[in-house]
C-alpha cells in the first residue's frame, strides 16, 4: 500500500513537473553551451547547476569567472537578481509545513517555474499526499535544470561545439523581457527611469562597480513608489 502511494506521488509530480523539464533542459543544455564556449570544463555547468542553481545567476557567474575576482560584486549582483526568491520563500512558509531537511530543499528549490506549481497545487488525487507531491515536484525541477547543464557541457566538450553569438543569448532574452515589459505597461515611468539610472551610473562608476551601483538605485526607487501606492490607498 505504501510503495503503490509513493509510485502516486511520484507520478502526479512527473505529470505536474513535465512542462518545466522542456523549458529547463532546453535552458540547461544552453546554459552547459555557453560555458563551454567561454573556456570552461563540462563539470563546471554541473557543479555550479547543483550549488547555485539560479538561471539567470549562473549566466550572470559565467562572465564574472572571466574578470578580476570580487567577491562583494559577485554577493551584491546575486543577492539583487535572486531577490525575488526572498518573497517566495515568506509567500510558501505557510504552504511547506515540512520539517527538517525537506523544508530546506523545498526553499532551495524556490525557482520562478517550482514556485508557482507549487502555490497553486491545492488538491492532489486521492491516493497521493500534497506535501509529498509538492517534495517530488522541487526534487525533479532541480534534476530537470542540472540534467540541461551537465549536457550541454559534456556535448559541447565531446563534440567540440563552439556556437558563435551564443554569449548573446542572455542579452538577447533580458531585451525581449524588457520589450514585453514595456508593452504592458501603462505608464513607461518605470522603464524610462531604469534606462537613464544605468546609463549615469555607468557615466559615473565605471564598467567594473556600475551594476551594483544600478541594482541598489532601482530596489530605492521601486521602495518609494511601492511606499507611495501604499499611502495613497490608505487615503482612499
Amino acid at each position: 500500500m505504501k510503495n503503490e502511494r509513493r509510485q502516486s506521488n511520484f507520478r502526479f509530480a512527473l505529470q505536474t513537473s513535465s512542462p518545466v523539464f522542456f523549458g529547463y533542459v532546453i535552458l540547461g543544455i544552453g546554459y552547459g553551451l555557453y560555458m563551454h564556449n567561454l573556456g570552461f570544463s563540462f563539470w563546471y555547468p554541473t557543479l555550479m547547476a547543483l550549488t547555485i542553481y539560479g538561471g539567470s545567476v549562473e549566466f550572470v557567474i559565467a562572465n564574472l569567472l572571466l574578470q578580476h575576482f570580487d567577491p562583494l560584486n559577485v554577493f551584491l549582483i546575486t543577492a539583487v537578481v535572486g531577490f525575488r526568491q526572498f518573497f517566495y520563500g515568506i509567500s510558501m512558509l505557510t504552504k511547506y509545513p515540512h520539517r527538517g531537511w525537506r523544508k530546506w530543499f523545498l526553499l532551495f528549490g524556490l525557482t520562478d517555474e517550482t514556485f508557482v506549481i507549487n502555490y497553486n497545487l491545492s488538491h492532489v488525487p486521492d491516493n497521493c499526499d500534497l506535501r509529498t507531491v509538492q517534495l517530488w515536484i522541487t526534487v525533479l525541477d532541480y534534476f530537470y535544470w542540472v540534467l540541461g547543464a551537465f549536457l550541454g557541457g559534456f556535448l559541447g566538450s565531446a563534440m567540440n561545439i563552439q556556437i558563435k553569438g551564443l554569449d548573446f543569448v542572455m542579452t538577447a532574452l533580458f531585451i525581449v523581457l524588457a520589450l514585453e515589459q514595456f508593452l504592458k505597461e501603462k505608464t513607461h515611468v518605470s522603464s524610462i527611469s531604469g534606462l537613464v539610472i544605468t546609463v549615469t551610473c555607468l557615466l559615473l562608476f565605471g564598467k567594473t562597480y556600475f551594476l551594483i551601483a544600478t541594482l541598489l538605485i532601482l530596489v530605492g526607487e521601486y521602495y518609494y513608489f511601492y511606499r507611495r501606492r501604499v499611502r495613497g490607498g490608505e487615503g482612499q
